[in-house]
């Protein structure tokens, strides 16, 4: 009986030594049966010409790795490397062979072997393989510039004609040298493009460039050559009463969340003018930075003039200096034109659009803003009244709104605001019918003759 016992508690001995070993080998870091990671910083295309980030990473270690390109001529080995010092994580800048950029083929491989330091199979550890097939694309897209407005003012708008072809093309957009791009959207014909641009009066120079670039990360580049006119904009020098802060401030900053808890008049001017301005500007370049992605064959816009018999009463890129008993306080820029005749008197806009917008937004009052197409849109800020809702489509010379003082107004006008793609411009430009012409669909009747005789 005792043998048996003891036979039995020797059994049931080793086997649980049995399974503790093999607990211990299933749960070890040394016996990790994870495979390494790999990963390749590629969308499918490759140019041959810049490197492609490969990472291999794994817990226990990169023991080996072998890099291969595979194409119509065969296999040939990148990289092949066995660490003398085992890493986690390995990074490798994978460059063509000198001979790839001679390559006909359209489409090649790079297979990733690696093999990590586990103790997982028998010792062998454990290997990953991973193919990524990648298309070849060596030409830049061809881009070539049509046709554009000879001229651009300070503070003004211009218009640029252009094509592009490429079969893998990505993006394209016009960038500017004070870190704006502008979208361009289809014109006429497959191929072609088209874009207002604008040169904000804050910038003192202007520069616009084409740029195109394909999946393949090839880039083509076109300086747009324009003529530019400097305009000098108005400087004034505005001394604030104590009358102007108790009154319009303190009605203000009963309003505005930013100036809750300050009691000081001058600092709830400072902010009105600075952060709440700031935030309502943002709001209104939000809403007019958008641009239609349909093709465009015409823009037909007649000159705009809102208010019947009105009297300029603030000009355009006013920079106003504001000052209290001979002290510098803050500063804004006038980025409308401001217009007033009668009290609450009709707005009629000689263009219809869609209504983008049509809400309270802090300084502007009350104030609906119309797209008319090409990233040009219109704003009134101030009104009395609203008859338009957001989402509406504005009838030409129907009245949208009447002038008022709502929001940061002394008294009943109109501020009237015309933007290109987020950028305010010279209302003046586009209240002018021969300007229109001259800068705009002249430039596009001809580029459209140009277009039909290629």
């Amino acid at each position: 009986m005792r043998r048996k016992k003891s036979s039995s508690f020797g059994i049931m001995f080793v086997l649980a030594l049995v399974i503790a070993i093999g607990v211990y080998f299933y749960n070890s870091a040394h016996f990790e049966r994870e495979m390494p990671s790999i990963t390749l910083d590629t969308n499918g295309y490759w140019n041959l010409k810049k490197p492609l980030n490969l990472k291999i990473e794994d817990a226990s270690g990169i023991k080996s790795y072998r890099v291969i390109l595979q194409s119509s001529a065969g296999e040939k080995t990148l990289y092949s490397e066995q660490p003398l010092i085992l890493k986690n994580s390995i990074n490798i800048e994978v460059e063509p062979p000198r001979s790839a950029y001679a390559m006909k083929d359209k489409v090649v491989k790079i297979i990733v072997e690696a093999n990590d330091a586990s103790k997982w199979n028998f010792l062998s550890g454990n290997t990953s393989i991973k193919e990524f097939e990648l298309t070849i694309d060596k030409r830049r897209p061809e881009l070539v510039s049509i046709t554009h407005s000879y001229k651009i003012n300070k503070g003004g708008s211009a218009v640029v004609i252009f094509k592009v072809n490429d079969e893998n093309l990505k993006d394209i957009y016009i960038q500017t040298n004070y870190d704006k791009k502008f979208i361009p959207q289809p014109f006429y014909k497959e191929g072609y493009y088209i874009s207002l641009l604008a040169w904000p009066i804050n910038s003192e120079n202007f520069k616009a460039t084409i740029i195109a670039t394909d999946y393949a990360q090839n880039v083509s580049k076109s300086y747009i050559p324009f003529y530019l006119k400097q305009k000098t904009y108005k400087i004034s020098h505005i001394k604030i009463s104590d009358k102007f802060l108790e009154g319009k401030i303190a009605e203000l900053a009963e309003e505005f969340v930013e100036t809750q808890g300050v009691e000081n008049p001058l600092e709830q001017f400072k902010i009105i003018n600075e952060d709440v301005r700031a935030k309502n500007e943002k709001l209104i370049r939000r809403i007019t930075s958008k641009v239609s992605k349909e093709m465009i064959n015409d823009f037909k816009i007649n000159k705009m003039y809102p208010l019947k018999n009105a009297q300029v009463v603030a000009t355009f890129g006013d920079h106003r200096k504001y000052l209290y008993e001979g002290n510098y306080i803050s500063e804004s820029y006038h980025l409308g034109l401001d217009l007033a005749s009668n009290a609450m008197a009709k707005i009629i806009p000689q263009n219809g659009g869609d209504v983008v917008y049509s809400d309270y937004n802090g300084l502007y009052g009350n104030m609906p803003i119309v797209y008319h197409g090409l990233g040009l849109y219109t704003l009134y800020g101030h009104c009395s009244s609203v008859n338009i809702n957001t989402g509406d489509l504005s009838n030409a010379k129907k009245a949208i709104a009447r002038t008022g003082k709502s929001g940061y107004a002394m008294g009943d006008h109109l501020h009237f605001g015309v933007l290109v793609q987020g950028v305010e411009v010279r209302p003046a430009e586009w209240m002018d019918s021969t300007w229109i012409k001259l800068n705009i669909t002249d430039v596009m009747q001809s580029a459209k003759k140009i277009i039909n005789g290629s």
